[in-house]
């Protein structure tokens, strides 16, 4: 039984933003505080519902979603069962860190999907932050270190230690950052920190990585933090063979393996966890985003072994307000069983490949399309200025694209030049033939006025 919508359009009723989201936004301006992410403050409506793949805003305009909360909107907008299961849960009760059914039930699930043989004991949080900075402390408690290592194009959250492990500019002016933290190069492949070609680079980065930690480090390396694909670089696929080197380089500095699983797991990549393609064992895994179908939810998987260690095991060692309450705990739980009863992975894997096949052709087409990659329905395009040269498209030209979208009805990431795309994993080949023919549609007007030349 189809329980989401198929074959979706966009349906376009006033000028976007129409004038009900412009009054509202006028008045939410009054009070609200800025920072908000960019794509709604470009867009400029207020929604009012969605459903699958569309939101409808106040003014009745319908649009095509392939943003999907950065990465949350797994299950599609109000997937009827999880509408169900949050009603009955917050009649019953939602707060509080007893034990209830829906904890139970959900460790159960986890530990039946656990990524690897050892790692199944979970602590539940609210934010992907605190779930990274609960798996630093564990780290630091098992082996008695300090120091943590992360990579160059890495996103883990914003507060203070996941701040300190960003390979990005994002953390200018935000220092100091936290002592013992070291950036190394990730393997993407496309934008290649060494210039070298896939087929002669013999892991460099790997071999760099080695090489500037046994100099910059003080011998103090509790972990290594990795994202099995870079989500916010602009979804990285790294070679398969990168996440296993990565773990034999941890294991020699004796320091822990964590996987931050975040935008990865539950299926976005067409296998239930991203690690899951190169076959790596984690020591910690770091869960989020669709993991709780909607509903603000993480989580912090590890081995038996380490997950016992104090002062972080200590009773409210670990624990969190939030973290695990009856409702959130429904909430991941139901997004779980919908994943596994609906065939999500594998729709994903399907419709990534369909989708990825889509987009090859754009990149054949179009003289500003340098690189297409994808893993599920987990994608992403980088726009350039010139193939050769991979310069990427400038900001202001990748803000007319995502305006163009807009006018047409589709909400996406493309004000950067590294376009992602990350569909909700119940999305059908019609819908993604809509997505596919708005981009062209763009991209046919980018090409005749030759947007990428100014």
């Amino acid at each position: 039984m189809e329980v989401q919508p198929k074959n979706q359009k966009p349906n376009l009723k006033t000028s976007i933003p129409g004038p009900k989201s412009q009054a509202l936004r006028a008045k939410e301006e009054d009070h609200l505080a800025p920072g908000l992410q960019g794509f709604a403050l470009m867009a400029g409506i207020v929604a009012e519902e969605a459903r699958g793949s569309t939101v409808t805003d106040v003014d009745g305009n319908t649009f095509l979603d392939v943003i999907g909360g950065i990465g949350v909107n797994g299950l599609g907008h109000s997937h009827p069962k999880f509408v169900k299961a949050i009603q009955d849960q917050v009649q019953k009760i939602s707060v509080g860190s007893f034990t209830s059914q829906a904890r139970v039930k959900l460790m159960d699930q986890l530990a039946e999907h656990r990524p690897a043989k050892d790692v199944h004991r979970t602590q539940l949080y609210s934010s992907g932050a605190e779930a990274v900075e609960s798996a630093l402390r564990l780290a630091k408690c098992f082996t008695g270190k300090y120091e943590v290592v992360s990579f160059w194009g890495a996103f883990h959250g914003k507060t203070m230690g996941t701040l300190s492990l960003m390979g990005s500019d994002f953390k200018d002016k935000l220092g100091p950052m936290v002592p013992g933290s070291h950036q190394v190069p990730y393997a993407n492949c496309y934008r290649c920190p060494f210039k070298l070609k896939p087929e002669s680079c013999a892991m460099a980065c790997v071999d760099f990585m080695r090489s500037h930690l046994k100099v910059a480090a003080a011998g103090e390396i509790a972990a290594v933090i990795v994202e099995p694909m870079q989500g916010t670089a602009g979804n990285v696929i790294p070679p398969d063979d990168f996440l296993p080197a990565v773990k034999e380089v941890a294991k020699e500095f004796g320091a822990l393996l964590i996987v931050d699983e975040m935008i990865t797991g539950f299926g976005r990549t067409g296998k239930f966890w991203g690690a899951d393609h190169s076959s790596v064992q984690p020591d910690i895994v770091t869960l989020g985003k669709q993991f709780g179908g909607g509903y603000p939810i993480s989580a912090v998987m590890a081995r038996e072994d380490v997950i016992h260690t104090k002062p972080w095991a200590n009773p409210s060692g670990s624990s969190s307000s939030y973290g695990g309450n009856p409702l959130a705990s429904a909430a991941a739980s139901t997004a779980i069983q919908i994943i596994d009863e609906e065939g999500l992975v594998e729709n994903s894997r399907k419709m990534g490949e369909y989708f990825l096949g889509k987009l090859m052709e754009l990149k054949d087409r179009y003289p500003f399309i340098g690189d297409v990659r994808g893993r599920g329905l987990f994608l992403g395009i980088e726009m350039v200025r010139n193939k050769e040269t991979k310069e990427p498209l400038p900001k202001a030209v990748c803000q007319k694209v995502f305006e163009a979208c807009l006018r047409r009805g589709l909400l996406t990431m493309s004000y950067t030049s590294s376009f992602r795309l990350q569909p909700s994993m119940t999305i059908d080949s019609g819908t993604l033939d809509e997505v596919v023919r708005i981009l062209k549609e763009v991209y046919d007007l980018m090409e005749k006025e030759r947007w990428w030349e100014k």
